[in-house]
This record gives C-alpha cells, structure tokens and sequence, in this order.
C-alpha cells in the first residue's frame, strides 16, 4: 500500500477535496493494538486495486490523536480503532472496525 500519512488537521481539507473527485480511504490504527496490527497486516495482504482509483490515508492514532477526533467530528462516526471509512463527496459512506475490516468489501464498495 502507498498510504498518505496524516500528520495534521490541514490534510483533512485536502482528503475532503479529493474525495469529490476520487474515493477515498482512511485506516485509523491504534500502534499499541495487537488486533489494529492484525486487522492492518490482512488488510494490505489482500488488497488489490489500482492506485489512481484512489487515495489512501494512513493515521497513527495514538500520536495524532486530535486528527482522530477531528475525523469523529467532521465524518459523524463513532470512534473505532482499528477503523476503516470509506470517503466520497465529503462523506463516510462506509466505515467497518475491528476484524469486519475486509479489503473485497471495500472494494465491493468502490465499484
């Protein structure tokens, strides 16, 4: 996976932007989380989808916890971790935690 890494609150607008014209996605991971590294480890064996497709953002979300809650505020979801949403037109039209993370129904979502 070629994830963006968000380190900051400014990058939010820029994934909201580019979830006009493109999918987006966003994997929020706890770095002292076995099932987080679990759930990310089986996510990036089994994904499979064309790069220009989409963009992926990538959150520690343990050093930056307050783009996490910033994601809980803008995207009006329940804070999960790990967590995976799904962005398009400036919404979360799909989000799944825990081990209902599953790359082909992502992808099941993107097409």
């Amino acid at each position: 996976m070629n994830w963006i890494q968000l380190t900051n609150l400014a990058q939010l607008n820029e994934l909201a932007e580019t979830s006009l014209d493109k999918a987006v996605i966003l994997f929020k991971h706890s770095t002292r989380c076995s099932v987080s590294r679990m759930a990310l480890k089986q996510f990036e064996n089994e994904f499979n989808c064309e790069p220009h497709l989409l963009d992926a953002y990538f959150l520690d979300l343990i050093a930056y916890r307050d783009i996490s809650n910033e994601i809980t505020t803008r995207f009006a979801v329940v804070h999960q971790s790990p967590q995976l949403l799904l962005i398009k037109n400036n919404i979360a039209v799909y989000t799944v935690s825990h081990s209902d993370i599953d790359a082909a129904a992502l992808i099941n979502q993107l097409t």
